[in-house]
């Protein structure tokens, strides 16, 4: 398996000699400065693969291997195969990247916002912060700062109570906080960010789109961009949901493994594959997480290995270090690895420790929510033992 590394450019703090100090030899990036819809370029793809891959004297090379994201535009997901300009920009997109041989594309379908947390420094026992997703918080945002119409139907009147007076205590600033941390689009978001009104028309505009017609949306794209994917040897992978349910009352189609087998059967392209999220997935118990990666072993070309804590309340959780939480860590790589041992090298799995406590001294500088270096470090380096203790059994 290929150590990957999430880079978010030269302006975010975390430099390509941290990438290489923390062993990974496989960039992940995105050209996050295009607007969503609009198709890249080979000149701008070129532009951002020199910097990454132009190696300074004595130092290791690195490799932008993957793209996370081209940004599904909201039309794909209202209209589907309707929305054909949305899908040849993409795709247009996709083919500047493969003239520059980068072949493997992350991207998600999650409508209006993709990955939502309510905290960005919750702190742990150790004195190191971490992102978290509260359920009840967010109640306070849906209910009473969104004010989203039938809201109260998602909720119970325990909720409803325990968000009213959540509400009535939070200061200006605490609400302000919130409403950026849900609605502001976060690192790496393939969503635009909002403001409370053009929220609320985001989501009128979704009215009537359950999750049958949407997972009908994902087809129809993957059906348009599908055979110029074949032609042009790339590996689409399909992150999961994050959180994997539903919120603001908007459907969620890649939140389990019976999601994903209904896209695998309806377009069974071997280039239709996953980004296998244990963090994601993880989150709901009923996931069987080595079971899922061991059904879809073949359609793995990307992971990103985190665990999440799922607390008391079965709905809210936090990011845990990378060897605790609910995710067997274990387990899942012994499958993972059991996969890529049957790869030749250019397909081998590339894998990347996603998100990360803050901690150290990042306690003490800015950092990008959810990625800075130490975190990651410290979880690559877990990850990397446990690969190196399974490789050392297997030949033994």
């Amino acid at each position: 398996m290929r150590q990957a590394w999430r880079w978010f450019g030269p302006r975010a703090g975390v430099s390509l000699d941290n990438v290489r100090q923390a062993g990974a030899t496989d960039i992940v990036s995105a050209l996050h400065e295009v607007p969503i819809g609009e198709a890249w370029t080979e000149a701008q793809v070129r532009e951002r693969k020199s910097l990454i891959e132009t190696t300074p004297a004595g130092r290791t090379p690195l490799t932008w291997s993957v793209v996370e994201s081209i940004p599904i535009p909201d039309a794909v997901k209202r209209l589907g195969g309707a929305a054909k300009h949305e899908i040849a920009a993409w795709i247009a997109s996709m083919e500047a990247l493969a003239a520059n041989d980068i072949r493997v594309i992350c991207y998600n379908f999650m409508p209006v916002v993709d990955w939502c947390r309510t905290d960005l420094d919750y702190v742990t026992p150790t004195g190191s912060t971490a992102m978290r997703f509260d359920h009840n918080t967010f109640a306070v945002f849906d209910l009473h700062i969104l004010q989203r119409k039938g809201a109260e139907n998602d909720y119970s009147e325990a909720d409803r109570e325990i968000a009213g007076d959540r509400y009535a205590a939070m200061g200006a600033q605490e609400i302000a906080d919130l409403t950026r941390n849900i609605a502001s689009a976060l690192p790496g978001s393939a969503t635009e960010p909002l403001t409370i009104p053009a929220f609320r028309d985001k989501l009128e505009a979704y009215s009537g789109i359950d999750a049958n017609r949407l997972r009908q949306h994902l087809i129809e794209f993957l059906e348009a961009v599908t055979p110029v994917v074949e032609d042009l040897g790339v590996k689409l992978t399909l992150h999961p949901d994050d959180p994997p349910r539903s919120l603001f009352g908007l459907p969620r189609i890649a939140s389990t493994e019976a999601d994903y087998a209904a896209l695998f059967d309806a377009v069974p392209s071997p280039a239709n594959g996953m980004c296998f999220c244990t963090g994601s997935l993880g989150v709901r118990a009923d996931n069987d997480l080595p079971k899922i990666a061991r059904r879809f072993a073949e359609r793995i070309h990307f992971s990103h290995l985190r665990a999440t804590t799922r607390e008391g309340d079965g709905r809210s959780f936090h990011e845990a270090a990378h060897l605790e939480g609910d995710v067997d860590m274990v387990a899942v790589l012994r499958e993972l690895l059991a996969e890529d041992r049957k790869r030749d090298k250019a397909n081998s799995i590339l894998f990347r420790s996603d998100h990360g406590h803050r901690m150290l001294d990042d306690l003490n500088k800015e950092v990008t929510p959810g990625y800075p270096a130490i975190g990651r470090l410290r979880g690559l380096a877990e990850l990397r033992g446990i690969i190196h203790a399974l490789d050392a059994r297997a030949l033994a």
